[in-house]
């Protein structure tokens, strides 16, 4: 038996069971009885043990990301986790890798280690298969699930996200409008951000009239921060691919391009224009610096807390805010 097995029981939604289980006002009386009654039939014992009639909550979130060392998820876990103890909530950290069985194994334990709520950071969590959706939905029959920069549209399911599809299209547009035909896109995920960052890619080549050509999409399949790694992969690239730039899928990726670069004697912008993707602090650690989309990381993770805080106080909060990157123009373009 679980809250959502109570909600249908009733006839109520999952956030009117939570109000009463909180004690909550904001519940008509015939409301409260309904609900009430269901749960003394079915015997069911809410799922966090300090979280009952009348009983404050445990004040403790879990927070899930697939690697820590991840400068992108590190950034995001950090955010977070600050936004959180300033709103004097504990949390709880597991790094999952990516395989979906440990996934699964670590948001199983975190609901079962009785947390409020639990945060997923990345798209990474959201698989292209639906059916490997399902060990989300599962747990946010129990608990607010939260995901940054991911989109999955699941009741007790909150997204915050940045528009990666429009910020890549408007990325490789203004490559374009300067004159610049020849892009390679540039990625070593398939995740739910990646694949929309590719879209827009696309989507941009076609508003202006171009084909697309998909070996000018290149998938690196080593790790993105063995920036040797990227320089060599692009240097073994077929010699017939010519191009006069590089829009990578985050920083990293753009970093490699750039030692590509100056491996090969070529000068930046002129020869070979870089976009990177993220903002992070590698854009300006490079010389010249790195021109790179801003994800608006920091917002993205003050609204997931802000949404958070206000489901756990009972208030109605949207499930899905999508914000608008923006481009910051460095060395590494014309």
């Amino acid at each position: 038996m679980t809250i959502y097995d109570v909600s249908e029981k009733a006839g109520v939604s999952i956030a009117t069971v939570s109000r009463v289980l909180n004690g909550s006002s904001n519940v008509s009386a015939e409301t409260r009885k309904k609900v009430l009654a269901v749960i003394e039939a079915c015997d069911y014992t809410p799922n966090a043990f300090a979280r009952g009639l009348g009983l404050n909550s445990m004040n403790t979130i879990g927070i899930l990301c697939a690697d820590s060392s991840d400068l992108y998820l590190a950034n995001a876990v950090y955010h977070i986790e600050q936004e959180l103890r300033a709103n004097n909530y504990n949390c709880i950290l597991c790094c999952t890798g990516y395989k979906l069985e440990d996934k699964q194994k670590y948001l199983n334990l975190l609901v079962n280690k009785k947390v409020d709520s639990v945060v997923l950071v990345g798209s990474n969590f959201i698989s292209n298969n639906d059916k490997e959706n399902d060990y989300i939905r599962e747990a946010a029959k129990e608990i607010p699930i939260l995901l940054l920069n991911a989109d999955f549209d699941y009741e007790n399911v909150y997204c915050s996200l940045c528009d990666d599809f429009k910020s890549t299209m408007q990325a490789t547009s203004y490559l374009l409008d300067t004159g610049i035909e020849d892009i390679l896109f540039l990625y070593n995920s398939k995740s739910y951000s990646a694949l929309r960052k590719l879209s827009g890619y696309q989507s941009a080549l076609t508003q202006h009239g171009l084909a697309l050509r998909m070996e000018y999409m290149q998938y690196f399949p080593g790790n993105h921060a063995n920036l040797p790694s990227i320089a060599d992969f692009l240097a073994n690239l077929d010699p017939q691919i010519k191009y006069k730039a590089v829009i990578a899928a985050d920083d990293n990726l753009a970093i490699g391009a750039i030692k590509y670069a100056h491996k090969k004697g070529l000068s930046i912008p002129k020869d070979l224009c870089v976009i990177g993707y993220n903002n992070s602090i590698l854009s300006t650690c490079c010389e010249p610096e790195l021109t790179s989309v801003d994800n608006r990381l920091e917002t993205l993770c003050h609204h997931i807390v802000s949404t958070l805080i206000g489901i756990l106080e009972h208030r109605e909060m949207p499930q899905k805010v999508i914000f608008s990157g923006e481009l910051i123009k460095r060395g590494t373009t014309l």
